[in-house]
C-alpha cells in the first residue's frame, strides 16, 4: 500500500484530481458573479455580519438617548441651578418662619404690657469660647438703648446691657456672675435673686441663692423677676428650677436654675428701652 501511495501513476491521480476540484470551484465562483476571494471571505465571515446586523437592530428598539458630554454638562448646570434656588427658597423660608415666631412672642408681650418701649437688635458678634454668655448687638444710643436696659426673647430674661456705643451695645446674660436679678418662685412666691458663678455657667447654669433650708421650692419650679430696685420689669421668665443643693457655709439651701433661652442658639432679641417703674442708670 505504501508503495502504491509513493508510485508515479497515483501521484499523476492526485494532481489530476487536484486540478478537477479547482476548476470545479472556479466555475462555481465564476457563476456566482464573485471572486474565490471574496466568495471565501463572505462564507468566513458572513455569520458574523448577520449576528451583527441582528444586534444592532436590536439596539435601535431600545429607548436609549446617547447625549455627548457637553449636553449633559449643560443638563447638570441646569440641575445645579434649580438646587441652588430652591436652597435659597428654603432659607428665606426658615427665615421668615423665625421672624413670625419671634415677632409672635413680641406681640403677645406687648399687648400685657403697654408700658414696654422696645429696640429690636440681631447678635452681631459671638465668642463660641465664652460660657459666660457675653455677645454684641448691632443697635446702640442712637437707638435708644442704656446701659443696664434689659435684654429679652420672647417672655424671657436674656440679661442686660454693659455698655454702649452709638451704633452697637454688649450684652451680659444671666449667666454672667457680675448680674443679679430680683426674682420670687412662682408657686411658693419665696423671694431672692438669680446669679451664676463660672462653674454654674459652664453648665449652663445660674442659681438663686440663699433659700430657706425648709424651703418647699423643688425641682420643676419657674422663677420670673420680681421688680424689686426697677432695674427689671416683674414677671419676665428667667428659668425652670432643675435642683435644689444645700448651702456650703450655712443652713441654707439653693435652686439651680436652667434659663429659658439657650444663649448660643438666639439670633434676634428685644432691649426693653423703658417701662413703668424702671430706674434709669445715669
Amino acid at each position: 500500500m505504501i508503495r502504491f501511495f509513493k508510485s508515479t501513476a497515483f501521484k499523476i491521480f492526485a494532481v489530476v484530481s487536484a486540478a478537477l476540484l479547482a476548476g470545479s470551484v472556479f466555475a462555481l465562483f465564476s457563476r456566482s458573479g464573485s471572486s474565490p476571494l471574496t466568495s471565501a471571505v463572505s462564507f468566513v465571515f458572513g455569520p458574523i455580519t448577520r449576528a451583527s446586523t441582528y444586534v444592532a437592530a436590536k439596539f435601535e428598539d431600545l429607548p436609549i438617548s446617547f447625549k455627548s458630554s457637553s449636553a449633559l454638562a449643560v443638563e447638570v448646570d441646569e440641575l445645579e441651578d434649580k438646587v441652588d434656588s430652591l436652597m435659597e427658597q428654603l432659607v428665606d423660608y426658615e427665615q421668615v418662619k423665625h421672624k413670625n415666631e419671634f415677632y409672635q412672642e413680641f406681640l403677645e408681650l406687648k399687648e400685657e404690657h403697654s408700658d414696654y418701649e422696645f429696640a429690636e437688635a440681631a447678635i452681631v458678634g459671638r465668642d463660641a469660647a465664652d460660657k459666660l454668655g457675653y455677645f454684641t448687638l448691632n443697635k446702640g444710643s442712637l437707638n435708644g438703648i442704656s446701659k443696664d436696659d434689659p435684654v429679652i426673647y420672647g417672655e424671657y430674661l436674656v440679661g442686660v446691657v454693659e455698655s454702649v456705643t452709638p451704633t452697637q451695645c454688649t450684652v451680659s446674660t444671666i449667666l454672667n456672675p457680675k448680674v443679679n436679678v430680683s426674682a420670687y418662685e412662682v408657686r411658693t412666691r419665696d423671694l431672692g435673686y438669680v446669679t451664676s458663678s463660672v462653674a454654674l455657667a459652664r453648665e449652663g447654669h445660674c442659681q438663686m441663692p440663699g433659700l430657706s433650708s425648709s424651703t418647699a421650692v423643688t425641682a420643676g419650679g419657674i422663677v420670673c423677676t420680681s421688680g424689686v430696685g426697677g432695674k427689671f420689669p416683674r414677671d419676665l421668665i428667667i428659668g425652670t428650677i432643675v435642683d435644689i443643693v444645700d448651702g456650703t457655709v450655712d443652713i441654707s439651701a439653693s435652686a439651680i436654675i436652667k434659663p429659658g433661652v439657650d444663649f448660643s442658639n438666639i439670633t434676634d432679641v428685644f432691649v426693653i428701652t423703658s417701662f413703668d417703674g424702671q430706674t434709669v442708670t445715669e
